[in-house]
């Protein structure tokens, strides 16, 4: 969502925190700023729209100094505008801010009472005016901000700088990721290491209602009670390459080709010749797993449908019955909990607000454990789980998941058969099945070089305005997520359905003008499905059919365009046939000019309700 950089250095550092900035964009965002310390006055630049906007303003006017913050923003209080945009200055202090603030309206009410002038409509500002207050009243910097997020409800990571301490910074957060770089005779904070990966790869993670103070010298990072609190730094194992587009177009095609090498690295070291290896949950799961007799899984988006996958895979294998959450929907329902049942917290981010909110209410409600399954090993899940299970997808930038997703169905599939191993899975099944997951890098290597057709296929979809997406078995959460990526970026409304559920009402929008996407695999399904194909055929739906290499279809017939997979078995078809949806949905969306990896009105992560 919004992202944060701040700096306090030996050098000018606007070109750092422009930089940053930039590393951002994939989160998405309507405008954006800076603000720097110069000399006896704090001096901003804020532009809506594109980070360049920003960094035109600035290279016609320069702004020298050392010390600096600077943000992106997603709209939640006022609409895009350069008002709105951060940093906010009140007073002698100057803020950005992630996150939503509930209780602004009350504190603005009592500001404005005492004379207080508000220059946007935005909670942001409201915070900075309350921190001003305390600074007013004599406190320091650290001291102003630490008595402000008492009165704060809501979630937050804020960068603060005052004129009054020119040469420090101070962050503070709570529900939403904050980190500090680390570097010689300069510090940083950014809200995602790939801001400051460029000029540090020494990073410290903040823990909740955590207060930190950066100088060129030193940090120190405290609670709301003032007393300091040790939190360790660590390498970050992403590279400044990694952000980079290469030789793609678009960092989401980059991705989608990644996905044999992100599958690999997430299986390696996890399996073996003999199965799932020991171990790789954390050194504590065996109790945990072996007690398990129900799962609960939730998440949002793309994970939630990684999460449907997985429903079908461990009720298969293992006999434990499964429900599958979205997160926002969990938060506030009244959940069922039977005895020993596990939590599974699925997001890219490790942040997703929903998500993480979603886990902690978890420790309430009496569960066995948590178990997380992430991309971000430093991430607020990953840290506050009891197991885990990395996907080492790497970064991903373009804000329509792809190699997320894989990897998200490899942890599940080692999940399910580790879990079915307990479980008096059958022997021989159970080493097939392993088999059959480590050779899902070649089956998807395999189905990107369908490229060519889909390049024609395309075509079809460049005026139309609405598809469907048609699935049956665990093959319907990918239906789900093809449709998902095809109106993320495409902006083409695309819903998906069980292929059974076509005569209960979609069926009645199929014509010439619709185009209707088949997922059909070879299995016991594939007659009932293409019974369901007999059915928008003679209603002259134009079909689009992705078709296991050895199941039997009809290519016959002028409304169908078929496109052959080898999808491998059962257990890695979902996987393998998520490859041609993605590339369907990328090069729609290239056809028809829209922004790929930064699609309108949506953002990569997704740090508040």
């Amino acid at each position: 969502m919004c992202g944060i950089v701040a700096a306090v250095a030996q050098r000018d550092i606007a070109p750092i925190l422009i930089a940053g900035l930039k590393a951002l964009e994939y989160r998405g965002y309507d405008s954006a700023g800076m603000a720097i310390a110069d000399g006896g006055e704090i001096r901003r630049v804020r532009a809506k729209g594109k980070v360049r906007e920003m960094e035109a303003l600035y290279d016609a006017d320069p702004v020298p100094g050392g010390t600096g913050i600077a943000h992106t923003r997603w709209a939640t209080h006022g609409v895009p505008s350069e008002a709105n945009a951060h940093p906010h200055v009140q007073g002698r202090i100057a803020i950005v801010h992630n996150g939503i603030i509930e209780n602004y309206a009350s504190l603005r009410d009592g500001l404005r009472a005492k004379g207080r002038t508000f220059h946007s409509e935005t909670d942001t500002e409201v915070m900075g005016a309350v921190i001003d207050e305390h600074v007013q009243a004599g406190k320091s910097l650290r001291e102003a901000v630490t008595a402000a997020v008492r009165e704060l409800e809501g979630a937050y990571a804020i960068a603060v700088m005052s004129l009054d301490e020119p040469e420090r910074i101070v962050g503070a957060r709570r529900g939403c990721p904050l980190l500090v770089g680390i570097g010689i005779g300069e510090h940083f904070l950014g809200s995602d290491a790939q801001a400051l990966i460029k000029v540090t790869n020494r990073m410290m993670y903040l823990e909740e209602d955590d207060v930190v103070e950066i100088t060129r010298d030193s940090v120190e990072v405290f609670g709301l009670d003032g007393q300091r609190v040790d939190r360790t730094a660590h390498e970050s194992e992403i590279s400044a390459d990694s952000v980079e587009r290469g030789e793609y177009r678009h960092y989401m095609q980059k991705e989608i080709f990644e996905q044999p090498r992100a599958v690999a690295d997430t299986l390696e070291g996890r399996i073996g010749p003999h199965g799932i290896l020991p171990n790789i949950f954390g050194i504590d799961a065996d109790p945990i797993l072996e007690k398990t007799r129900a799962i609960h899984i939730v998440a949002c988006g793309t994970s939630y449908h990684a999460g449907m996958v997985a429903k079908y895979w461990i009720e298969q294998f293992a006999r434990i019955p499964v429900v599958v959450e979205v997160a926002s929907e969990y938060r506030y329902r009244d959940v069922v909990v039977p005895e020993n049942t596990l939590f599974v917290a699925v997001s890219q981010s490790g942040e997703t607000a929903d998500t993480l909110a979603a886990m902690r209410e978890s420790r309430r409600r009496g569960y066995l454990a948590t178990f997380a399954i992430c991309n971000v090993p430093e991430s607020s899940v990953v840290r506050e789980s009891d197991l885990r299970l990395m996907t080492r997808a790497g970064p991903e930038i373009g804000v329509a998941s792809t190699k997320a997703f894989t990897t998200q169905l490899t942890a599940f599939a080692l999940l399910a058969l580790d879990l079915g191993r307990r479980r008096g899975l059958d022997g021989a099944k159970y080493l097939e099945h392993c088999k059959e997951l480590q050779s899902l890098p070649r089956y998807i290597e395999n189905a990107l070089k369908i490229e060519p057709e889909i390049l024609r296929i395309a075509d079809h979809f460049i005026n139309k305005q609405h598809a469907l997406f048609l699935g049956r078995g665990a093959q319907f959460p990918v239906a789900l997520e093809g449709s998902l990526k095809l109106k993320e970026i495409s902006y083409i409304h695309a819903e998906a359905y069980p292929a059974g559920e076509l005569k209960h009402g979609p069926l009645a929008l199929v014509d010439e003008n619709m185009p209707i996407v088949a997922v059909a695999p070879n299995g016991p399904l594939l007659d009932k499905l293409k019974s369901n194909l007999q059915e928008v055929r003679a209603r002259g739906g134009e079909l689009i059919v992705f078709a296991d290499e050895r199941a039997e279809m009809d290519d016959g017939t002028e409304h169908v365009a078929m496109v052959r997979v080898d999808g491998g078995g059962d257990l890695i078809a979902p996987a393998v046939f998520t490859i041609p949806l993605q590339l369907l949905a990328y090069h729609v969306a290239v056809q028809r000019g829209t922004d790929v990896d930064q699609p309108r009105n949506l953002a990569k992560s997704v740090t508040v309700e």
